[in-house]
């Protein structure tokens, strides 16, 4: 799966005789080429909305594991194949940092997200925020100044909700959120909530989420139900990173069963990413990975 995905991008950001290389990274689709603007937006948005397993009804993990797998390498390639296009692409290079780091490509991460932010740019990440409303999703886009928190009604051009309530994602043809998606918000935007790196003092890795812990309190709104959370610490589950299942025996128990591990290395990739990025005073607190079960 890994290979292609991860020779494209190492060849890309090799390269280093190329007509747009002097040239700065935008978001700008009146300045990129059209097509690689397009592969960072649409191209995307039918990745992630093509018709996979039902996880709601579905009882094979496996096969549900096998789809996110799919969903990955088809966002990394569109990415990869936008900056062949166009290197100036500063979607396509927010989306591989995103990728590296759900790959665990730690090499390339530092070398993408540096990229990134020294022009001026943020990754962006959908998530559920646990502590304002688990049956909702967020946008998170990080940049060198700290996270700004968005609800979807502000990035998307209409919102659709599904089984439960939980939201569907925008269809290809709203360039808008996909830009947004791909660390391109419109600046007019304002942030639901911010929280700038000044005052995060910690970061925490479980099994699924990762806790950024506040000297100074957020408000998050959701607009799911419309409640507020004032929040002291951030809560988050990163999507896309890909889990694992083991066969154990319960205690008490006559019969094995199988239960998830969540990808506590690529929580710990994250935050040591981020803070090699924003924080070179080693203010912010990293304490120790202790995966087992739970968050």
């Amino acid at each position: 799966m890994r290979p292609r995905g991860v020779l494209l991008i190492l060849t890309l950001l090799a390269a280093g005789a190329s007509a747009f290389a002097d040239q700065p990274l935008t978001c700008d689709p009146a300045q990129l080429v059209p097509r690689s603007y397009r592969l960072t937006t649409r191209s995307v948005a039918m990745v992630v909305d093509e018709d996979r397993t039902n996880w709601w009804v579905n009882g094979n993990l496996g096969r549900v594991q096998a789809d996110l797998a799919d969903l990955n390498l088809g966002v990394s390639q569109a990415a990869a194949h936008a900056l062949e296009l166009d290197p100036r692409n500063l979607m396509a290079h927010s989306l591989l940092a995103r990728q590296s780091l759900i790959d665990l490509e730690a090499d390339l991460a530092d070398d993408a997200w540096r990229r990134v932010f020294a022009a001026g740019g943020a990754v962006a990440w959908t998530g559920t925020l646990y502590d304002v409303d688990a049956r909702n999703y967020f946008l998170l886009a990080f940049d060198h100044r700290g996270i700004r928190i968005y609800r979807f009604e502000q990035v998307a051009r209409e919102v659709k909700r599904g089984f439960g309530g939980i939201l569907k994602f925008p269809t290809p043809d709203d360039d808008r959120f996909w830009a947004a998606a791909a660390g391109c918000v419109d600046p007019a935007v304002v942030p639901d909530a911010e929280a700038a790196w000044a005052t995060v003092r910690e970061i925490k890795a479980g099994n699924h989420v990762l806790w950024f812990k506040l000297t100074q309190p957020i408000t998050v709104t959701s607009d799911r139900n419309r409640k507020k959370k004032t929040l002291s610490e951030i809560k988050v589950a990163l999507h896309g990173a890909l889990p694992s299942w083991e066969v154990y025996k319960p205690v008490g128990d006559r019969y094995p069963a199988i239960r998830g591990r969540g990808p506590a290395g690529f929580q710990d990739l994250v935050r040591r990413t981020l803070v090699r990025l924003v924080d070179p005073e080693q203010r912010i607190a990293l304490p120790p990975v202790k995966p087992g079960v739970g968050w």
